[in-house]
């Protein structure tokens, strides 16, 4: 006779505690990790954390500003030198920081579309949308911090030099800048050339080769007055008149008064052009870049 009991029946076993048990509502399962939606601000901190940790960034900000105080001071020191009160009668003092300046923007340049297209070199780009899939807000959170580092270093040396400059020259006959003046030599010079590295680097964004962003940033700021240099003959005097007032350095010393020509672009008129360009580059780096893969 068999002794074999059948197996007897086990309860259930019991369900963890995010689990609902058979029968009854799932309430759903609540990560121990903290989720958080993510925004601008956060690409903004990563965009950051890049720029600042790389040498690029050290070596082409230090030469930026090595090149606008140096010359700035060097030319100031010259001027106040060997110039006479009769000849810096009614001059601004403010204007001779336009060397340093217009030397120096090529750093930033630089800066600007090396910020994104060598991202595409190396194969981070890759990584940077993986972790922000929203391409515009990266795009946006390069532009907000690249924007910023340029703006307060160029305003903090064009600032140093203008003062600086302002000392030496102030018994030499120079007039005494107006807050105008001031302000236009700084914070606008400054707005400028923080918008045309914006301009580098949404072409950089566009081209994603820094070679080739560099070459042709390099080419849009000198190629027209260049060419308005050689156009001497008379059938040609409406284009070269053009290049000169619309040219970047003729633009720039807008701001220091002292302007390449005797017409075109017055005022903050260079900033709105300058705004202008950067904004439909934006569209058009924003477009391509939602477009195309990475």
């Amino acid at each position: 006779m068999s002794t074999h009991q059948p197996p007897m029946p086990q309860a259930p076993a019991a369900a963890p505690h995010w689990q609902a048990a058979p029968g009854g509502s799932y309430p759903g399962y609540t990560s121990p990790i903290p989720v958080v939606r993510t925004h601008l601000g956060h690409a903004v901190a990563s965009e950051w954390t890049k720029i600042r940790s790389v040498r690029s960034t050290i070596w082409t900000l230090s030469v930026f500003v090595f090149l606008v105080v140096g010359i700035g001071l060097l030319v100031g020191g010259l001027v106040s030198a060997h110039a006479s009160d009769a000849s810096m009668s009614g001059s601004n003092p403010l204007s001779f920081g336009f060397f340093g300046v217009l030397v120096g923007n090529m750093c930033i340049i630089t800066l600007g579309v090396l910020t994104t297209a060598s991202e595409y070199g190396t194969g981070m780009i890759r990584t940077t949308m993986t972790a922000c899939p929203s391409r515009g807000r990266v795009l946006a959170a390069k532009a907000i911090v690249f924007f910023a580092v340029a703006f307060v270093v160029t305003l903090v040396s064009v600032s140093f030099v203008a003062m600086v400059q302002s000392s030496m020259l102030s018994g030499s006959g120079a007039a005494s800048p107006s807050g105008g003046d001031w302000f236009k030599a700084t914070v606008g010079v400054s707005l400028y050339i923080a918008l045309l590295g914006l301009l580098a680097l949404l072409v950089g964004s566009m081209i994603r080769h820094s070679a080739g962003g560099i070459t042709i940033m390099i080419g849009l700021v000198l190629a027209p007055l260049v060419l308005a240099l050689f156009m001497a003959t008379e059938s040609l005097r409406s284009v070269r008149d053009f290049l000169f007032e619309y040219s970047f350095p003729s633009q720039l010393s807008v701001f220091y008064d002292n302007t390449l020509s005797g017409s075109g672009p017055t005022g903050w008129d260079p900033l709105w052009i300058m705004m202008g360009l950067t904004a439909a580059a934006g569209a058009g780096a924003y477009v391509l870049l939602r477009n195309r893969d990475v």
